[in-house]
């Protein structure tokens, strides 16, 4: 699940003997680790069954809820593609789209065959910058195609103004992605294998031998001296400071590196009058470098840019290398994705929505959807109940929230508009490679096409066989793909009990981001407006601050062979854990609204509440690599699966009820507990 700003079993439907889809179980018992005691691990208790059974795969750094969905989709999808393939489609058509770069992927024959091919007039014309003058139509060509060296810019909606796309820049350029990777002194032996693979993709793209070692040293300093001056994942939680609205005038003179009328020309970009820089002291940084720092050590720089977001679609050999990096050493692991499934994950990605109107009127029956409807009004009430009956917001505040609460967009299944790729080309003729550039072009071309046009609220910003779902303070709407709309998330067969603690928890999850700490900075019309007291914002404050430090103390990986500790960053996660929270809180009653739970036998042996936080573990369960576990703290705003079940049910006091806990691991104390919304 996620927020977004435009800034269990593996196969669940198995056929049976009769060719109808097996029923997936409400809870398996194969699930639990019963030498686990839900006092001392709830966690493990309800999911080390599940962790047994499903021990991590080569392919995998980790293998979850998600991952099994994710598997499902993938084969469906690969099924779809293979007959499509077998047929011979019009060109032009999103079947001829679809099944060429489809079948591309798949050949690697061709793709060896090429080798460096591709990408070596690319390559040729970045190592041939010999001026400083040379650089802003190098900069820009890469950013109308394949990559954003030195800095990003890009159209969305105006965070003050959600109705109107505006113009933003921000920081961009770390090949490694984090800034911390080239900055803490841990990292060092990811530095090390960084400096290997960007010499292996030089050696394989053609440089001279003599060459490659300044070329990574040049790479190395242009990326370090851009980290230095990088907001950490945790300040660009702060939309407030990236809000820095400039006049075209102003943005040109502070930022004079740049031809920036060569820059709009070569885009694409159309005229404005404003634009946004969302982390000025990086941009200024980047302005610094290309002022200062040598051409050559610019072009090596641009080069690896170009090369490192070519490696997925060429030769096997530069997968390899890539591969060797981001998975083996950042990730843990072991092997690659077969190859049936990174060829069918392109098509996917790249014609979503044409392969999500495929997917949806195979596979998502209407039935769900009218039941997910249901399901969101009866959430919708329960955190109606919950804001009315808050203790620490004032009746000027709640009155707002409720307002909010109540103009929520609801999305469901899939769009009611397609997007529309006929003027997308996909040319077998071309090479993988080329057809990649093409497909980046016609996205980034339609997102500056957009700028200082109205909004499309109707729009999806995920692709109906996406396995999760999103909120969007911009538009105040909630979003759940048909994909995610399976066991162990939803199960039609299912009692309401489990099926609340489960998909009921992801809406309420999702409707708790418009309340959480970046969540709550914008108003019913999707502004970014302070409609709270100070009074109550500062309770909120105080709560929130409660939350980081728990999450804070956790350790989730011991320190060992010279690595220090590693411990969870509360602030990163505050926002998914403040709606973790709130989601099981306000799932929790819309179940007791719906359904007198007094009245229900147990089931296996379990009472309907002992039920929903038994199918709420059930999401997280999941087996994971050290390497990833360090990875996703440093980067992923969720926190990790064992910590959003464990820690977040030991603020809940219905949890200690249902299970009658009154001491252990698992038990914390009243006066240290926090409850949000």
């Amino acid at each position: 699940m996620k927020k977004l700003f435009l800034l269990a079993t593996t196969a669940a439907f198995m056929a049976a003997c009769d060719n109808q889809p097996a029923k997936t179980p409400a809870i398996d018992p194969a699930n639990f680790d019963l030498a686990a005691a839900p006092e001392t691990d709830f966690y493990q208790y309800a999911t080390g069954g599940w962790q047994e059974r499903n021990p991590l795969k080569p392919e995998y750094a980790r293998y979850g809820a998600f991952d099994m969905i994710g598997e499902n989709n993938q084969i469906r999808i690969n099924d779809l593609f293979k007959e499509m393939s077998k047929q011979t489609a019009e060109r032009g058509t999103v079947e001829q789209k679809i099944s060429d770069l489809y079948k591309m992927g798949l050949d690697s024959v061709r793709l060896n065959r090429e080798g460096a091919a591709p990408i070596a007039a690319g390559v040729a014309e970045l190592l041939a910058l010999d001026d400083r003058s040379q650089l802003t139509r190098a900069i820009a060509r890469l950013h109308a195609s394949t990559a954003n060296p030195f800095f990003s810019v890009g159209v969305q909606a105006d965070l003050m103004n959600s109705d109107m796309n505006a113009l933003y820049a921000g920081q961009s350029g770390l090949t490694m992605g984090n800034r911390d990777y080239y900055l803490d002194a841990e990292n060092e032996r990811i530095r090390t294998a960084y400096k290997e693979y960007l010499a292996k993709i030089f050696t394989l793209a053609g440089m001279p031998e003599a060459e490659i070692p300044q070329a990574v040293e040049d790479v190395m300093k242009v990326e370090t001296a851009l980290a230095e001056k990088f907001w950490s994942n945790v300040e660009l939680r702060n939309l407030q400071a990236q809000y820095n609205p400039m006049s075209k005038a102003d943005f040109e003179k502070t930022y004079d590196a740049i031809d920036w009328a060569e820059y709009y020309r070569t885009t694409g970009l159309g005229d404005f009058e404003t634009i946004i820089v969302t982390q000025p002291s990086s941009l200024a940084a980047a302005n610094e470098i290309l002022k200062t720092m040598p051409v050559e050590a610019l072009r090596h720089y641009l080069a690896a840019q170009y090369i490192d977001g070519a490696t997925s679609y060429l030769s096997d050999d530069f997968y390899a290398a890539s591969f060797d990096l981001y998975g083996r050493v950042m990730s843990g692991t072991q092997e690659p994705k077969p190859r049936w499934k990174r060829a069918m994950a392109v098509p996917n990605g790249s014609l979503g929505e044409a392969v999500g109107e495929i997917y949806v009127a195979k596979y998502f029956p209407e039935k769900d959807k009218a039941r997910m409807v249901e399901m969101v009004k009866n959430l919708q009430k329960a955190l109606s109940q919950h804001i009315a009956n808050l203790d620490w917001m004032s009746d000027e505040t709640k009155a707002k929230a409720q307002e909010k609460l109540s103009t929520f967009t609801v999305k469901i299944g899939y769009p009611d508009k397609w997007k529309d790729y006929s003027t997308l080309e996909i040319d077998p003729a071309k090479s993988y490679w080329e057809n990649i550039v093409a497909v980046n072009k016609w996205y980034i071309a339609d997102n500056l096409s957009k700028l200082g046009k109205p909004v499309d609220k109707e729009e999806w910003q995920m692709s109906p066989q996406t396995v999760n779902a999103y909120y969007s303070p911009l538009s105040n709407e909630i979003c759940f793909p048909a994909a995610i709309l399976q066991p162990p998330f939803y199960n039609p067969d299912a009692d309401d009990a489990v099926n609340y603690g489960a998909i009921g928890v992801v809406i309420g999850h999702e409707m708790t981001h418009g309340f959480d700490d970046q969540g709550r900075q914008f108003d019913k019309d999707g502004n970014m407006n302070n409609w709270w007291t100070d009074a109550d914002a500062e309770a909120f404050k105080k709560k929130t601050d409660i939350l980081v430090k728990q999450f804070d103390a956790i350790e989730v990986l011991p320190a060992r062979d010279g690595q220090p500790a590693v411990y969870a960053n509360g602030a990163l996660c505050l926002g998914e854990n403040i709606a973790d929270q709130g989601g099981l809180r306000v799932a929790y009653t819309a179940l007791h609204n719906a359904l007198d739970t007094s009245g229900v036998a147990p089931i296996d042996g379990f009472t309907p509440e002992q039920r929903f936080y038994l199918g709420y573990a059930t999401l997280w369960a999941q087996n994971i690599r050290d390497e990833e576990i360090a990875r996703l703290t440093k980067e992923d705003v969720h926190s990790l699966g064992k910590w959003r079940v464990n820690a977040t049910l030991r603020n809940i006091q219905e949890f200690y009820d249902a299970f009658g806990i009154d001491g252990g691991a698992m038990f914390m104390p009243v006066e240290e507990r926090v409850i949000i919304w």
